[in-house]
């Protein structure tokens, strides 16, 4: 294997879901259609490369900074969701059920990993939050869009405590069965948090 291979095929496995065999198989893929994949590839990646950029405000991907979505006057302003990544905010525009401001931490709190609250955007977070003059375009509720795991429920009760001298509404997004699940296929704990969240019908 040549040494452009090789470097190619190392990068490709650090990627999530790609190890070291999936990886030359997408790289002979590649090459098997280098004019009408490989080469357009290249080129959007050094494109996407050199103008996308961490939204100030935010922390989304966007070629403008701030990015539309924190720019965009016809979103609520006065309810901002907390996610971990990115991807997150992609999942709730995807959807298109939310139209109020986000914020990115940058990942959850984690002894484990050695992730402390300084390797976080908390501190921005509480600075978007604080009442502005006149109280005019205030954040009014803060929705933490975390995951249900130890990490996220941690980082989750962390931005509550953080966020409560503030007088916000902090509130979750609702766990338990999701749409279209079978009770059969779920684990003891989903079952366990939608027994808890139960609410009337």
């Amino acid at each position: 294997m040549s040494g452009e291979i090789e470097t190619l095929t190392k990068l490709l496995a650090r990627l999530p879901g790609l190890g070291p065999r999936s990886a030359r198989r997408a790289v002979l893929f590649l090459l098997k259609r280098r004019e009408q994949l490989m080469l357009p590839l290249a080129e959007a990646m050094h494109a996407a490369a050199k103008a996308m950029k961490a939204c100030r405000e935010c922390g989304n991907y966007a070629t403008e900074d701030p990015c539309p979505i924190c720019t965009d006057a016809r979103r609520d302003k006065t309810v901002m969701c907390v996610v971990e990544e990115v991807g997150d905010v992609w999942a709730f525009e995807r959807s298109g059920a939310y139209r109020g401001l986000y914020h990115v931490l940058g990942g959850t709190l984690s002894a484990l990993d050695g992730r402390g609250p300084e390797d976080l955007t908390l501190d921005k977070l509480v600075e978007r939050c604080r009442p502005k003059v006149g109280d005019e375009g205030s954040v009014t509720e803060v929705i933490l869009a975390l995951d249900a795991t130890v990490d996220g429920q941690t980082t989750a009760h962390y931005v509550s405590d953080r966020l409560q001298p503030l007088g916000i509404k902090v509130t979750r997004l609702a766990q338990g069965v999701p749409v279209g699940g079978e009770l059969d296929y779920l684990d003891d704990g989903t079952l366990t948090t939608a027994l808890k969240s139960r609410r009337e019908v």
